[in-house]
């Protein structure tokens, strides 16, 4: 697995040997991106407003387009993450 600092300390972004690509803050994984592009949400994914803006820029959208993909299932939300 590798790991680099996403713009500010205690956020990183992880890639694993399988093409995954993950969005951590803190301790928590906040998104997987899968090989495919499919997203995943950690169960954190809307913690803080810091997780949020940092989310923002590994998604590339705002909130507001988070959430509308979440509803229409797009996005799926995985507690276990």
């Amino acid at each position: 697995m590798r790991v680099e600092q996403f713009h500010v300390k205690n956020q990183f972004e992880l890639r694993d040997d399988q093409g995954n690509t993950f969005f951590q803050s803190y301790n928590s994984i906040i998104v997987k991106r899968d090989i495919n592009g499919v997203i995943t949400l950690g169960n954190d994914w809307d913690y803080s407003k810091t997780t949020g803006r940092y989310r923002n820029l590994f998604l590339n959208e705002t909130k507001q387009e988070t959430e509308k993909k979440i509803a229409s299932g797009i996005y799926k939300i995985d507690k276990n993450l």
